[in-house]
């Protein structure tokens, strides 16, 4: 098989796995709520919370894997029921350097199922605008040997209908919660993205993304009175493709009162048929910094030899000060 041959049968199989690519996915799915269901959207104790990830991936296999992600969320100040926040993330992978980037908005609306708020809905929407591109300048081609050595001035001679491509897309999500306290309560929730499936492919025939469905469920549960156990899942369905995640971490509080706030988590979680990773984090006032590592046993392992990914997680939620309004009482002369 020649150069030019092989080249081709790369590119069918490029372009056959984007008919049903995934979405990005996280292995510290807990830190990215947002990007996970937008019923999550403006669900914390504060005013504004800001969180990035940023994942790399593969660097023992070929290329590393990128994705950097940024969110901003919060309940507006004049109905605290409404939530609003905002994603961009930015992937790029392989050879070719598939760069994806994604603009996202989301919305909420809080109901209160009990007056004392132990039960509440929050259902949400999401809207994204993304945008994938291909730079095939990455690519070596046969005709740029010059018969001594490659040559990059050298005309490929191929033609390519377009290398970048963007789209619109819409879903939907819910959370559930039972809150009885800060060290016991359940959360859940279910969503659907891409429900336009629109289109995703760079040539004539039309590769619509594939639907991603997400169910997620996670808690805290107080064990004594320093440590507590906080259990999660996720199970996601996007096209032929299935993740479940399953596992917990432990927290440890080192302090938490006149004000100062500070805890230690560790945990182990399990993804179905895939891999295993180790996260170590801590809270630090209103500052959250976690980090995971994917221990690989899927059948890549020969070239992974058990290394898969690094993320690491950022989070922090800003509480303005609500000063309270004193009432001065003048007492008179007399008195």
């Amino acid at each position: 098989m020649n150069t030019s041959t092989t080249f081709l049968a790369l590119l069918l199989l490029f372009t056959s796995s984007l008919a049903c690519a995934q979405d990005i996915h996280w292995s510290q799915f807990d830190a990215n709520p947002i990007y996970q269901n937008p019923g999550n959207t403006g669900h914390f104790n504060g005013d504004v919370r800001f969180i990035g990830n940023y994942r790399d991936q593969w660097r023992s296999v070929t290329v590393p894997f990128n994705t950097i992600n940024a969110t901003v969320d919060a309940t507006l100040p004049f109905n605290r029921n409404l939530g609003i926040g905002g994603m961009i993330f930015h992937d790029v992978v392989g050879d070719g350097q598939f760069r994806t980037v994604e603009l996202q908005a989301n919305i909420s609306y809080l109901l209160k199922l009990t007056s004392d708020s132990t039960h509440i809905l929050r259902p949400g929407a999401n809207f994204g605008l993304n945008h994938r591109q291909l730079n095939t300048d990455q690519f070596y081609f046969d005709n740029q040997f010059d018969g001594i050595q490659y040559n990059p001035s050298l005309s490929s001679n191929e033609t390519f209908a377009t290398d970048r491509r963007s789209n619109f897309s819409f879903g939907i999500g819910t959370i559930y919660e039972y809150y009885q306290n800060e060290r016991f309560n359940i959360t859940g929730g279910i969503a659907l993205f891409n429900i336009n499936r629109p289109d995703q492919g760079f040539f004539a025939n039309e590769i619509q993304r594939d639907r991603r469905l997400n169910i997620f469920a996670r808690g805290i549960y107080k064990l004594n009175y320093d440590w507590d156990i906080l259990p999660s899942m996720q199970f996601s369905v996007q096209g032929v493709y299935r993740e479940f995640m399953i596992g917990a971490r432990a927290k440890y509080t080192l302090v938490n009162r006149l004000g100062e706030y500070r805890a230690l988590y560790g945990g182990l979680h399990y993804r179905n048929k895939d891999a295993a990773f180790l996260s170590i984090g801590m809270d630090y006032q209103n500052w959250f910094v976690g980090m995971s590592y994917d221990i690989n046993f899927s059948k890549l392992v020969p070239a992974s030899r058990l290394r898969g990914g690094f993320e690491l997680a950022v989070r922090y939620i800003l509480t303005r000060f609500k000063p309270k309004k004193i009432v001065h009482r003048i007492c008179p002369d007399y008195i």
